[in-house]
């Protein structure tokens, strides 16, 4: 089992649920290592986003509220950086800002930056995993280390029912090297 393909594999199983909706930069057309994680899904559950990742996080909030489950890609921790206020403040505090009257399931998806076979520089390679997950009181942060973490994580993410969503962090160096 190889990382990138169960990375596409747990995509395709997401896929299944009608209640899926996959957003962000490069989503519908190539331009990241995630997007090729999608380019078997049908595109009609793609929407490509402008690069503005507040707003992204904004609607994956919003389209968790609406009842359906968005998986949410940010290529990067780096960038997912700019959506913090979204995510802290709103996607992981609806549950006690509403007394529990809203449950929310969202997934979100970013990657600690490859550094192979070219560095990108410090402002792409960021891991922020520790930190958001101590600021998060529901997300659930789970960082996939191997390969046969994958897809159960993704797994549990869509089936779980207790109204937290599931933040993923990808290795973008394991795409090609596990």
């Amino acid at each position: 089992m190889k990382y990138f393909d169960e990375l596409k594999r747990s995509m395709e199983y997401l896929a299944t649920d009608p209640r899926t909706l996959f957003i962000g930069q490069a989503v519908a057309v190539p331009g990241t290592a995630m997007s090729n994680t999608l380019k078997d899904i049908d595109p009609t559950r793609l929407l490509e986003l402008p690069v503005a990742e507040e707003m992204q996080m904004g609607m994956t909030t919003g389209l968790a509220l609406a009842g359906m489950v968005p998986v949410s890609l940010f290529p990067r921790w780096n960038f997912l950086l700019c959506a913090m206020s979204q995510l802290i403040n709103h996607l992981d505090k609806v549950g006690v800002m509403s007394n529990d009257g809203f449950k929310t399931k969202a997934i979100v998806r970013t990657s600690i930056g490859a550094e192979r076979p070219l560095h990108p520089q410090h402002q792409h390679v960021g891991d922020f995993t520790d930190a958001v997950r101590a600021m998060c009181s529901s997300i659930e942060v789970i960082r996939l280390d191997e390969p046969q973490d994958i897809f159960p994580a993704y797994q549990r993410a869509l089936l779980r029912d207790d109204g937290r969503s599931t933040l993923l962090v990808e290795w973008g160096d394991f795409y090609n090297e596990k």
